[in-house]
Order: C-alpha cells, then sequence, then structure tokens
C-alpha cells in the first residue's frame, strides 16, 4: 500500500481519519474525519493553531468561547449538492461540537499567527461552479478560499460524476515561485456514491522521485507533499472529496503538467 494513503478506521463512531504533520512528514496541514451519533459531543481546541470544522453530513450544535451555533446542517449526504456548513476558529480558541443527528465532520488545522474570531461560514454564503468540459466537467465549492480571513487554511469540496477526470489535466502546487507558482502541502478525503465504489488517483513529480497510483476507497484520503495528483472516477460511482491546503503563503497558484496541457486546447 502507497504511504501516501490513509485508509480510513472502519468505524460506526469516532476518529475515523487522523493525519498529523508528523505521520505525512511535512509542515502545515493537520486533519481529521469523526463519525459522531446522536447526543455524542466532540471537543476542540485550536492552540497555536487555525482550524476550520467542516461538516460533511448532519446536524449539530457549534459552541466555540460564550458563542453558539444551534441546530445548523443542512445535508444528509455530502452528495446532496448544498453547499457545506462549516465553522472557522482561530488560534487559542476552545469549543465543542454537539451531534443532534449522525454526524460525519472534518476537523482542518494549519498554522495561525493572527488570533481571529469564531465565525460560522453559512451554506447561503457559499456556491457551486463548473469547470472543465465533457469528461472533465466537475462541481467545485470553494469553502475558505481567495481572499476569506484566514493566515494559512484554503478548502474546498469538489463533486465528479462517474466516468470523468477531476484535478485534471494534472497540476502541481509544490514551489514558490512568485506569481507563477505556489507551495501547498494538500489533503483529499474521499467520499464515493454508492459507498462500495473506488477512484484511482495518482500523485507524480516531473523527476518521477514521487510516482504512486492508488485506489481509493470510501472514507480513504490522500496525502499530497508535491507533484501532480489527478483523480479518475470509474462509471456508475459519484465522487467527493474535500482539499484542505497550507503551505508558507495563503495563495493557489498552480502548474499543469506540460505534456498534458494540451487537453485545455481542445
Amino acid at each position: 500500500m502507497s504511504y501516501l494513503l490513509s485508509k480510513h478506521k472502519r468505524k460506526s463512531t469516532g476518529c475515523i481519519q487522523k493525519i498529523t504533520k508528523e505521520s505525512a512528514g511535512w509542515s502545515y496541514v493537520e486533519f481529521e474525519v469523526y463519525r459522531l451519533e446522536p447526543k455524542q459531543i466532540l471537543r476542540f481546541d485550536s492552540k497555536s493553531q487555525e482550524l476550520c470544522v467542516v461538516l460533511i453530513s448532519g446536524n449539530v450544535n457549534f459552541f466555540c468561547e460564550d458563542e453558539s451555533w444551534n441546530d445548523v446542517g443542512e445535508r444528509v449526504s455530502p452528495f446532496d449538492k448544498i453547499p457545506p456548513i462549516s465553522l472557522f476558529v482561530g488560534q487559542e480558541q476552545e469549543g465543542s461540537i454537539e451531534a443532534l443527528t449522525k454526524v460525519e465532520v472534518a476537523i482542518c488545522r494549519a498554522p495561525a499567527t493572527t488570533k481571529r474570531k469564531a465565525r460560522l461560514i453559512s451554506s447561503e454564503e457559499l456556491k457551486y461552479t463548473t469547470r472543465g468540459t465533457g469528461t472533465n466537467k466537475r462541481s467545485i465549492c470553494n469553502i475558505l478560499f481567495g481572499d476569506d480571513d484566514a493566515d494559512s487554511l484554503l478548502i474546498v469540496e469538489v463533486l465528479t460524476p462517474g466516468g470523468s477526470w477531476s484535478s485534471y489535466p494534472p497540476h502541481k502546487h509544490d514551489t514558490n515561485n512568485g506569481e507563477f507558482e505556489s507551495a501547498l502541502e494538500e489533503v483529499y478525503y474521499h467520499r464515493l456514491n454508492p459507498e462500495q465504489g473506488f477512484v484511482f488517483q495518482r500523485v507524480y513529480t516531473d523527476s518521477r522521485d514521487i510516482d504512486e497510483t492508488m485506489c481509493v476507497h470510501n472514507r480513504d484520503a490522500v496525502i499530497v507533499p508535491k507533484g501532480y495528483h489527478p483523480v479518475g472516477v470509474p462509471h456508475g460511482y459519484e465522487s467527493y472529496y474535500l482539499n484542505v491546503m497550507a503551505g508558507p503563503e495563503r495563495r493557489w497558484v498552480f502548474n499543469n503538467d506540460p505534456d498534458h496541457e494540451w487537453i485545455l486546447k481542445e
């Protein structure tokens, strides 16, 4: 099994994914996924980091310091095509998540230098946009991106129909090169519909010091320390993935694999 593939823990409650800086061998992104039953409470502490709690499915009460956001959550599944609800939490804050239904929630972490007040990112603030054409078409929802108020985190979710490709043509963002490219570590957290499906993800560099192709199942995660990282979705299955990125600068500038950039000119 590839060292870039994090298999999910097969249990109905608790932590099913945990990627730390130490386990990934990098410097910025940390990532966890929890499954909760009704009335379960999950506590968090941002410490010196900023974090973003992404509600993948279910309804919850969010609490952070002296604020609360009650009965939030609008989708039963990430395939409902409803933008998610998320909670951004600045450094040195404690809070909790109380499950009101069955819940799947991701906690995304990265370094922070600025104290920011916790805020809810509502589904009304977000929208899906279509990228690509033909069998390269997918739907993108920017959760925490661009000029959104944060120090490090960049978070996106993507829906890709069966028989299509995503993160394609292959692109990379692993070099700090001014306006031409940024260096970002990245986690892909995958969900499949129906759940018994799979996708293929390749991670490779120009020099091929990394060249790994993985069969990825429901709730598995892939770490991308560098290189290109396309995803292929078999016929009959729909792909969802949550992307979490961070690096020395909070900007997303990528370069396509020059061998495959011609595809964009079709």
